[in-house]
């Protein structure tokens, strides 16, 4: 059984895989400072590429470039927003496009290389409780932080990525997309991102941009929900592994990261309109899957 505590500190685990392409690229990740998106961040500045990231809190943004050093630490530039804000994530795209292009331009002489290469759509999560409980305003809710920040994320990139002759995008889904679990209104919205990414593929490949969905499944991450239950509930926690994932261990946020770097990467340029979970085989997305 894996223990999160026993795990590898974040700078052992995050060493560069060397993928082709990703030195120098200009990635915009939101959701950066926990779990999957921290690790996405981490990983990317470790292939060498410039990254932008936003979350809701400023601590978490400054612990995440706190703990960075060098080269690095230069590479990442960081703001505090609500991605469901009105205007608001917009003004982020843009302004980390400008920042990447000063200074792809001093090194170059130029001042026109304000394109960005990737985006990383993370930020998902739900309101509500069970389908009873969850009202109009929750399923609006719910939709907007995962499809809706998702799409007006591509909106705003999209001239950037064109003008750096295409790009990837990968979205971030869940096993819950694709497998029947409460919360529904959850559920709905990220099977909303499999259709959304398949339908992007198609009308954006003429621009060379790439769209893929990645599908976690339950992410062991220190502090959340199967953590807790690891520990508080360990009997129920063994049942759930061991009746709904045959491996005896949950997938960790760098295994899910390393599949998304690398679909941002230029080893996955033939790759585009894919749903790929990364769940090692998961059945149910919880106890209470149907």
């Amino acid at each position: 059984m894996v223990n999160v505590d026993e795990s590898p500190s974040l700078r052992e685990r995050y060493v560069p895989a060397g993928w082709p392409g990703m030195r120098g690229k200009r990635v915009v990740v939101t959701g950066g400072t926990r779990g999957l998106g921290e690790g996405v961040v981490r990983l990317l500045l470790a292939e060498g590429a410039h990254v932008a990231t936003c979350a809701r809190r400023s601590a978490g943004l400054t612990a995440l470039g706190d703990s960075l050093a060098g080269d690095e630490r230069a590479r990442l530039f960081t703001d505090a927003l609500d991605v469901t804000e009105p205007g608001r994530l917009e003004d982020f795209v843009t302004a980390a496009a400008k920042r990447f292009g000063a200074v792809e331009g001093r090194a170059n002489g130029r001042d026109d290389m304000d394109g960005l290469d990737g985006l990383v759509a993370c930020v998902g999560g739900s309101r509500g409780g069970t389908f009873e409980q969850a009202d109009g305003a929750d399923w609006a809710a719910t939709w907007e932080l995962n499809v809706g920040h998702t799409a007006r994320l591509v909106r705003a990139a999209l001239p950037r990525l064109r003008a750096a002759g295409g790009g990837s995008v990968v979205l971030i889904g869940s096993v819950s997309g694709w497998k029947p679990g409460p919360p529904a209104q959850y559920g709905v919205a990220k099977s909303a991102l499999i259709q959304l990414a398949a339908s992007l593929a198609r009308e954006l490949g003429p621009d060379r941009v790439r769209v893929n969905v990645v599908a976690p499944g339950s992410m062991l991450i220190p502090g959340r929900r199967w953590d807790r239950m690891r520990r508080e509930d360990p009997r129920a926690y063994e049942a759930f592994v061991g009746a709904e994932l045959p491996t005896g261990a949950p997938v960790t946020p760098h295994e899910v990261a390393r599949t998304v770097v690398f679909l941002l990467s230029d080893w996955a340029t033939g790759v585009s309109g894919v749903h790929l979970p990364v769940d090692r085989a998961q059945n149910a997305p919880s106890p209470d899957g149907y």
